[in-house]
């Protein structure tokens, strides 16, 4: 009975010596996830907080100013395509990052796969959308810089912010061909061309007649020429500073998430190429935490598309 009593004992403890090794054991995968990818879904997280307290910013920014830049008049240019058309070539960048996305997923289930050259491919076309959009970014930002003329400092944009009539040197209204008054209405965009660091040197560009203007030192009204001797005086003034400040900040930030996202998945696609993953049969998980990267800055980029194109 007595020897009954100390085996059973002995079992007890040994027991409960399997039971706390295995709670302290560790190696335990939480949420199933690696390590490696739980860092990446930490380090994603905080920067979701930073995209969010930019845009947010820059909500509170746009909605305390009386008047701000319309992005159909902005964002109108495409390359070789002269003329006015709103939106389309940033559709077009926002269309190559999404499908950028999609051949980044491709890349992950041939990872899954084990599939070598499967990964290598998609990653490949993955790598070829990622510097498309970096190029088409380059495009508008030289477009808004060079031909535009608009800075982290100074925004040529705006919008009237009352109804009004251009007028004649002398002080009479400007007519049209058609003799009916030059005016423009409350709302109406206009964009402002610099000519140099001088806010005295700028240009007006009407709808109808663009020309050369000269904005005076109070920095409200522009003399506007269309030949010798013609003019129109114009109670537009230079568009809010904070546009631009706003604008090549947010888009730039993304963008160096953009330029460091396919520095990495180089790297990566040179490694999956030379059997470097293939090695470790983990089924690419390296591929899948740089696809969780670039999803994430694909989703960004519909943020940032949202606040900046469409509202």
């Amino acid at each position: 009975m007595a020897d009954t009593s100390v085996t059973h004992a002995h079992e007890t403890h040994e027991h409960d010596h399997h039971d706390d090794a295995a709670l302290w054991e560790g190696g335990k995968e939480p949420f199933r996830a690696s390590y490696g990818k739980l860092m990446m879904w930490y380090f994603l997280l905080s920067d979701a907080f930073t995209f969010a307290g930019f845009l947010i910013a820059y909500g509170a920014l746009r909605f305390s100013m009386p008047t701000w830049p319309e992005a159909d008049f902005v964002f109108a240019s495409f390359p070789f395509w002269p003329g006015h058309h709103p939106l389309i070539f940033v559709t077009v960048m926002t269309f190559i990052l999404i499908a950028s996305s999609v051949t980044m997923v491709r890349a992950v289930q041939e990872g899954h796969r084990e599939n070598q050259k499967g990964v290598v491919f998609w990653m490949f076309l993955t790598v070829l959308g990622g510097a498309a959009f970096l190029g088409s970014q380059a495009y508008e930002w030289t477009t808004l810089i060079a031909t535009e003329n608009m800075t982290v400092s100074q925004n040529p944009f705006g919008r009237h912010v009352a109804d009004g009539v251009y007028l004649n040197p002398d002080g009479s209204e400007a007519k049209r061909e058609n003799g009916q008054p030059l005016s423009f209405e409350k709302g109406e965009s206009y964009i402002l061309h610099m000519h140099g660091a001088d806010i005295t040197g700028m240009a007006f560009h009407d709808t109808e007649k663009p020309g050369e203007a000269m904005l005076n030192h109070e920095g409200t009204k522009i003399k506007y020429t269309t030949g010798p001797d013609a003019g129109r005086v114009s109670e537009a003034s230079v568009g809010p500073k904070a546009f631009g400040a706003l604008f090549f900040f947010i888009t730039g930030f993304h963008g160096f998430h953009v330029f460091s996202g396919v520095l990495f998945l180089t790297i990566i696609m040179i490694n999956a190429a030379g059997g470097v993953y293939a090695a470790r049969r983990n089924g690419y998980e390296m591929v899948e935490k740089i696809g969780l990267y670039w999803h994430f800055v694909d989703l960004v980029w519909v943020f940032v598309f949202l606040v900046f194109y469409l509202l």
